[in-house]
């Protein structure tokens, strides 16, 4: 079987190993703009040993942000600030990818470190949300209620999803992730918990998809076949519909791979206030094995295995394909490196880190190779 440091092709790309830093907002965009944290942030990622660096959740529109320091790509302003970011994460050896969406219903909030609330209409900072329904998130008092969509404004940000993957391929990204999780826009048209329209886009199954697989084949049009497409996409929602919620996913995942994506990074709903989310390490893995195996198509998971041996894991045992570390990323970006000394990897250094520091490290002992959690 593979193993976390076997490496991968999909598609035209190869990766180095298994492992995925994945797209973990920072919130510190000006505009919409990266600038140098970004680029510090994404090199360092890279250099610390991961086969694909994922540029967060990057906004297709203005009122797609997810908060007012997101990135953007909704301008040739901020294409060229992305270009050295992908040209830093591919010099370190990484595959550069990135993720587009739309935060519907859950935009124009604040950072969350500031507060992690909703900011009201013509506050500073603060604009006017849409979503498939007039539907919070949560009780009105604390959520804001989004302005329904037409069919005009669901064209339009379809619209708007393809011309960001025509600037992400400009800016050099050789891995394009739609996201379709989180409760964001896509999701909340397949959720029935946000989806109570009445026309084409609600009700039944291939009403609730068409939003999805809609946006799927326009921006498959524009993005090249060399590379892979990915879907991050909430295959589940924890509310009591647990059976139901993940046939109608892998109906739609058979969907996906006829319309042209070629990985699913399995993922969360997060589309109701009332989930009960059994939270634990490697929790997700049961969850993606049954998509890889009844939808047949590649996965990869996240979640709780930020430990090496979990990670090493759930590859080897054909849960996943791929496996994303967020957190543990963060505490070590060199947590590539710590895996591949704790797993027996020959010559760890050299397998995962650039010359620079390999050169340096080969042979080296340390006391402890204890990964952060």
């Amino acid at each position: 079987m593979p193993h976390l440091f076997e490496p991968l092709s999909l598609k035209g790309v190869t990766l180095r190993n298994r492992i995925i830093a994945p797209p973990m907002c920072t919130y510190s965009a000006t505009e919409g703009v990266v600038g140098d944290w970004h680029y510090a942030h994404l090199a360092q990622l890279a250099a610390g040993g991961a086969g694909l660096v994922t540029v967060e959740m990057t906004a297709v529109s203005p009122e797609g942000r997810l908060t007012w320091g997101d990135s953007g790509l909704w301008n040739d302003e901020q294409l060229a600030a992305l270009k050295p970011a992908a040209a830093a994460i591919k010099a370190a050896g990484a595959v550069a990818g990135i993720q587009i969406g739309h935060a519907g219903r859950k935009g124009s909030a604040n950072r969350p470190w500031e507060a992690d609330d909703q900011i009201a209409d013509g506050a500073s900072h603060g604009w006017p949300i849409i979503a498939p329904s007039p539907e919070a998130f949560g009780s009105p008092k604390l959520w804001k209620v989004p302005v329904e969509m037409s069919v005009a404004d669901i064209a339009r940000v379809q619209g708007d999803f393809v011309a960001a993957t025509r600037r992400a391929l400009d800016a050099g990204f050789e891995y394009l992730e739609l996201h379709f999780a989180h409760g964001m826009l896509a999701q909340s048209f397949f959720s029935s918990h946000s989806n109570h329209r009445q026309d084409e886009y609600g009700g039944a199954f291939q009403n609730r998809a068409r939003f999805l697989l809609e946006t799927v084949a326009a921006v498959r049009e524009v993005w090249p076949d060399k590379y892979p497409l990915a879907v991050r996409f909430g295959v589940i929602e924890y509310d009591g519909c647990d059976e139901e919620t993940l046939a109608e996913s892998i109906r739609l995942i058979k969907l996906f791979k006829q319309a042209g994506v070629d990985l699913i990074s399995v993922s969360i709903g997060f589309s109701t206030v009332d989930a009960e989310i059994p939270w634990g390490p490697a929790f997700m893995a049961p969850v993606a094995e049954r998509i890889r195996r009844e939808a047949e198509v590649p996965v990869a998971i996240a979640w709780g295995l930020g430990t090496p041996e979990l990670a090493d894991n759930a590859v080897r045992s054909g849960q996943a394909d791929l496996v994303k570390v967020g957190r543990a990323l963060l505490a070590n970006p060199h947590w590539p490196y710590v895996a591949a000394t704790k797993l027996g990897v020959d010559n760890p250094a050299w397998a995962t880190l650039p010359a620079p520091y390999a050169h340096w490290l080969e042979g080296y002992q340390p006391e402890s190779a204890v990964a952060p959690a």
